[in-house]
């Protein structure tokens, strides 16, 4: 089958970071058979000592890479840090805690986009996507609960939706897009699926994936499920 026309082909080449989670991993090895493992570069706290917790790390690494990349990813994020879960209540709320989780799942995202953006091509389609979560969504937060995380997801998706207007002037066809992935199983989430509809990493991987290849330009700045359906900010 050919490859032509598609997003994901020999000629794409791809920045995956938070390479060695459940999800990072997954789509490292779909892109490897997708386009070549000479075309995919990783990043990791565990491979790189990339720590959102040591932002210097983040410029050092960005100073490792070269060339241009028409795919980055940021599957970094977390829902416990130091053992510590989501609050159930505002009674929970904990200033170091609430910190933390800023720092990891808005923070950091943010001063990825600041030191790697500058190696997305200045033509052509080119993606930076970052993975969010739908309790991150305002609108659709119909339970309460899991304050500094959810917080944390709205404040990547606002950081998203801005980079995306200022890449949009350097590049038309640049991409910036939050997504979704759904439920997935990993070590870190399995005592809350409970009763939850969850797929494994691989299919989460792949359906990310769908998404990118699907969304252009028109799409940027948006907040996406693992189906591609719009999520309200």
């Amino acid at each position: 089958m050919s490859k032509k026309g598609l997003f994901f082909n020999s000629e794409c080449r791809a920045l995956i970071i938070g390479s060695t989670g459940a999800i990072g991993s997954a789509i490292v090895e779909i892109l490897k058979n997708k386009i070549g493992s000479e075309n995919v570069v990783t990043i990791s706290r565990r491979k790189n000592g990339l720590d959102f917790m040591k932002p210097e790390t983040i410029e050092l690494r960005a100073k490792e890479q070269n060339g241009y990349f028409n795919f980055i990813l940021d599957a970094t994020g977390a829902l416990e840090i130091s053992n510590v879960g989501p609050e159930k209540s505002l009674r929970s709320l904990d200033h170091e805690r609430m910190v933390n989780q800023f720092t990891v799942n808005a923070i950091g995202p943010a001063m990825l986009i600041k030191h790697f953006m500058k190696f997305l091509p200045r033509n052509g389609k080119a993606v930076f996507a970052s993975l969010s979560a739908r309790v991150g969504s305002v609108e659709d937060n119909q339970l309460g609960g899991w304050i500094s995380y959810r917080a944390s997801k709205a404040a990547l998706n606002q950081i998203i939706k801005t980079a995306s207007i200022e890449a949009s002037r350097i590049n038309p066809h640049s991409v910036f897009i939050s997504i979704h992935p759904g439920t997935v199983r990993s070590k870190l989430t399995e005592q809350y699926l409970r009763n939850h509809k969850f797929v494994e990493p691989s299919e989460a991987a792949r359906n990310i994936l769908q998404v990118i290849e699907q969304k252009g330009s028109q799409d940027t700045g948006g907040f996406y499920a693992f189906d591609g359906k719009r999520i309200p900010y």
